[in-house]
C-alpha cells in the first residue's frame, strides 16, 4: 500500500541528513514506496474550512554508512514546484518543526486542528503538542523523576538549591540543551543567572536536583505509540556538563533497562491518550527528566550503532495504522 505523506519541517537546506531524524523518516518512507511531500509551519493555512499547505514533492538521495558514519551526497534532495493543497488529501502529516514552541508554532497547531482525522493521521496530535510542554509534561510522573520545581522566584530557587547543593536549571521552551545551566550553592553569579533565565522573574524555569549519574550519560529512548523501539546514550565532553548531541556530546550503544521499560510502561497510556505517537524520553540514572514530543531525534545514531532502520519501523507501524 502506497501512502502520501507530508512532513512539516524546518527549511530542508538547514537539516543535517546524517543526523536529523526527520530525514531518516522521510528516507524510510521513500524506500518503502510512499510519496513524500514537505512544507514549513509558515506555509500552512485554512481554506474552505480545511487545513491547507504550500507543498513540495521531495526526492531524496539516501545517506550511506561509510566507516561507521553517515555520508550524504553533496546534492542530497530534489524538490518539485510548490503547490497549494488540502492536507486531508494525504494519509499522514508529521509535525516535525523544532522548538521553541512560540506563538507561530502554536498557530500552526491550530491550523492542523482543521485536518479531518478520519482521513489523515497527524503525528503528533496538535492538541497533544499543545498539552505536552517537553519539560512540564514529565511532572505528571513525579514518582519517576528527580526532585524538581518550577518557579520564577529567586528565593524559591535558592532554597531548593540550598537543600541539595547542586541543581540543573532548564528553560521551559528551548531544545537541545539550550539555556541549561548547572547551579551550585554559593555561586556568586546565582542572582544574575536566575534573573537572566527568568527574564527578571517574569518566566518560570524548571530546576531539577543534579543527578551525579549524569556523568555516565543521558539516555534517549524512542517510543512509538507508547512502546520503546530503541535507545542511545549521550555522553558529555570534558568541557561541558550537558550530554546533548547538539552541545557536542558523543553517543554510545546502550540497552533499555528493566527500570526504563517500567518508565515507558507508566507513560504509555498518557502518551496514547494525547495522540503522542512518536516521542523521545530522556533518562538519567534511572530517572525520567524530559518527554520530547515536538521533533525528537536520535534515530540516526541508534541505527548507526545497532545496524537497524528505525525509520522503517515507524513507517511499517503507520502502514498498519492506515489499514
Amino acid at each position: 500500500m502506497s501512502l502520501k505523506l507530508v512532513f512539516i519541517i524546518d527549511p530542508i537546506h538547514k537539516l543535517d541528513p546524517g543526523h536529523d531524524t526527520s530525514v531518516a523518516l522521510m528516507e524510510a518512507a521513500q524506500a518503502l514506496g510512499h510519496e513524500v511531500w514537505i512544507t514549513q509551519a509558515s506555509r500552512l493555512g485554512v481554506a474552505e474550512g480545511k487545513a491547507w499547505a504550500v507543498l513540495e514533492r521531495l526526492q531524496l538521495q539516501p545517506v550511506q554508512l561509510v566507516d561507521g558514519r553517515w555520508v550524504a551526497e553533496l546534492v542530497w534532495y530534489d524538490l518539485s514546484d510548490r503547490t497549494w493543497m488540502p492536507l486531508e488529501n494525504f494519509d499522514a502529516v508529521f509535525m516535525r518543526t523544532d522548538p521553541p514552541v512560540d506563538i507561530p508554532y502554536l498557530y500552526a497547531t491550530y491550523i492542523l486542528d482543521f485536518i479531518d482525522r478520519s482521513k489523515t493521521l497527524v503525528v503528533n496530535n496538535p492538541q497533544g503538542l499543545r498539552a505536552a510542554n517537553e519539560k512540564m509534561f514529565a511532572l505528571q510522573f513525579t514518582h519517576l523523576m528527580p526532585e524538581t520545581i518550577v518557579s520564577a522566584d529567586k528565593k524559591v530557587i535558592r532554597q531548593f538549591l540550598a537543600t541539595r547543593g547542586a541543581a540543573i536549571l532548564k528553560p521551559l521552551g528551548l531544545k537541545a540543551g539550550e539555556g541549561i545551566i548547572y547551579l551550585e550553592e554559593g555561586d556568586r553569579n546565582f542572582n544574575s543567572i536566575v534573573e537572566i533565565s527568568t527574564y527578571q522573574a517574569k518566566m518560570p524555569v524548571m530546576v531539577q536536583e543534579f543527578i551525579p549519574a549524569a556523568k555516565e550519560g543521558d539516555k534517549r529512548i524512542i517510543l512509538l505509540n507508547g512502546e520503546p523501539i530503541g535507545a542511545v546514550n549521550r555522553i558529555s565532553t570534558s568541557d561541558d556538563f550537558r550530554n546533548n548531541m547538539a552541545a557536542g556530546g558523543t553517543v554510545a550503544k546502550t540497552e533499555i533497562t528493566d527500570r526504563e521499560h517500567q518508565i515507558c510502561k507508566d507513560l504509555a497510556v498518557s502518551l496514547q491518550q494525547n495522540g503522542l505517537y512518536f516521542v523521545g524520553i530522556d533518562v538519567i540514572g534511572g530517572y525520567l527528566t524530559e518527554v520530547n514530543v515536538t521533533s525528537p531525534t536520535g534515530i540516526r545514531e541508534i541505527d548507526r550503532l545497532n545496524g537497524i532502520r528505525l525509520g522503517e519501523t515507524v513507517m511499517q507501524w503507520l502502514e498498519k495504522a492506515k489499514v
